[in-house]
């Protein structure tokens, strides 16, 4: 068993502010939580540039044929697993171009499988098991900076070429020095001590959020602020879909609803016929050509 000196990760130490929690009222106790995690999103703000350009590096790989992968173990990986699982509904993303791995694999998402996350060799099969290659992106996560799954699937990464993006709530880690950009939001100890699903988690679904929503954006998926690409495939998302366009176009809802149907639930082929007054033959030829994206694709027929 290797010897680890947790002293030396912040998120491991013991918390002044809350070193009476067990003995405050629950409304104490509740706030004690609440003003640790208030502290959270002022993390995450000062790491945004590291954010933008882990963004930008990403859809550049995607537009050149890449994939976006997650890895962590633990609740970073449930975090990834979230994350990359919610893509294809709210983006209409072919379910292999945002993927995630956790250690211990599907069994690890509901039961805890701590060991799997100490073999480096874990990691480093579970890219093989999806022939990962230098033109997909690799997002290590991991709290502590320095689980071994995590930090072997991005050390062959980097090996073959691979962009790798570490996230981490420990300055200095394994992690941050490993991954070619590193995104660290600086958390603190936690509000109970190591219990890194609090604090240090909910930074990591900050993070990912921005990611997975900036890479959406930059890559065609959202128009003004509206998700054009959300597949219906519920009441509920159907009438989104009528929604979206009728928010996009100013059209009524009989008329969106009737383009909506005739092209079978595209919202942004819908919107880009209303605007463009195309046909959906021309109009899709000319959103193709501009890689989906509706504001470029209006720029070049006006």
């Amino acid at each position: 068993m290797t010897k680890i000196n947790t002293q030396q990760l912040l998120t491991e130490h013991r918390n002044e502010s809350t070193m009476n929690i067990d003995s405050v009222s629950t409304r104490e106790m509740l706030q004690m939580i609440n003003n640790e995690d208030k502290k959270v999103a002022l993390a995450v703000e000062k790491e945004i540039s590291n954010i933008a350009n882990a963004v930008d590096t990403i859809v550049e790989k995607l537009h050149g044929g890449g994939r976006l992968i997650y890895i962590g173990a633990g609740t970073s990986g449930r975090i990834g697993i979230l994350d990359s699982s919610e893509c294809p509904p709210t983006y209409g993303t072919d379910p292999e171009l945002v993927q995630a791995f956790i250690a211990g694999g599907e069994k690890a998402i509901v039961k805890s499988i701590e060991g799997a996350e100490d073999d480096s060799e874990l990691g480093i099969q579970d890219l093989k098991s999806i022939n990962f290659n230098k033109n997909d992106i690799l997002v290590g996560i991991a709290a502590s900076g320095r689980t071994p799954y995590v930090l072997g699937a991005v050390e062959y990464a980097n090996i073959i070429g691979a962009v790798t993006i570490g996230i981490s709530n420990n300055p200095d880690s394994l992690l941050n020095r490993v991954a070619e950009i590193s995104i660290c939001p600086v958390t603190g100890p936690e509000a109970v001590t190591g219990s890194t699903r609090m604090k240090a988690g909910t930074s990591q679904k900050l993070v990912l959020n921005m990611i997975s929503t900036g890479v959406m954006i930059k890559y065609g998926k959202v128009y003004e602020n509206l998700m054009v690409d959300v597949k219906a495939s519920n009441d509920k998302l159907f009438e989104r879909c009528k929604n979206i366009v009728m928010e996009a176009t100013g059209v009524f809802h009989e008329e969106a609803e009737a383009v909506l149907e005739e092209t079978n639930y595209n919202c942004k082929l819908a919107i880009f016929m209303i605007i463009s007054k195309l046909n959906k033959e021309d109009a899709k030829k000319i959103l193709d050509k501009n890689k989906g994206y509706i504001k470029k694709a209006l720029e070049s027929i006006n």
